[in-house]
C-alpha cells in the first residue's frame, strides 16, 4: 500500500509539472495535483514516530 501511495504522489507532481511547462496551463489540475500530493505526504508522515516521543513519555513520569 505504501509503494502504491508513493506512485500515486510521483504521479500528481508530474502531471502538475507537466502543466506548468505546457502552453495553456490549466490551474484547476495544477491544483487538484498539488492536494492529492500533499495528502499522500500527509498519509505517509502519519506513520513515522516523532523524536520526542521519549522524552514526553519521560516528563509524564
Amino acid at each position: 500500500m505504501k509503494a502504491f501511495k508513493i506512485l500515486i504522489m510521483i504521479l500528481a507532481i508530474s502531471v502538475a509539472l507537466y502543466e506548468q511547462v505546457s502552453a495553456d496551463k490549466n490551474i484547476y489540475i495544477t491544483v487538484i495535483a498539488i492536494v492529492v500530493f500533499m495528502f499522500g505526504m500527509m498519509q505517509l508522515s502519519a506513520k513515522t514516530p516523532s523524536k520526542n516521543q521519549d522524552k514526553e513519555e519521560q516528563d509524564v513520569d
